[in-house]
């Protein structure tokens, strides 16, 4: 059987840091980064590679600000 393996990708300009995608991922993948981006957010961003490409983060975020990669491995 074919296992999903994602990717998450945040636009750091985008991400307004609502925390909205963090509750949302099952997998608890997402944190919010220490640093912040040029308007002055923390942003979201990906902490481990446990995603399996759920989509879950990308459909709550408000801004469209992640984008999420998904590929199929077999075992």
């Amino acid at each position: 059987m074919a296992k999903n393996k994602g990717e998450i990708v945040v636009d750091i300009e985008r991400c307004k840091g609502c925390e909205v995608c963090i509750p949302a991922c099952p997998e608890e993948v997402i944190a919010m980064a220490k640093h912040v981006n040029r308007k002055g957010y923390h942003y979201a961003m990906p902490t481990n590679d446990a995603c399996t490409g759920c989509t879950n983060c990308a459909v709550v975020c408000p801004d469209g600000a992640i984008t999420v990669y998904r590929k199929k491995f077999n075992d």
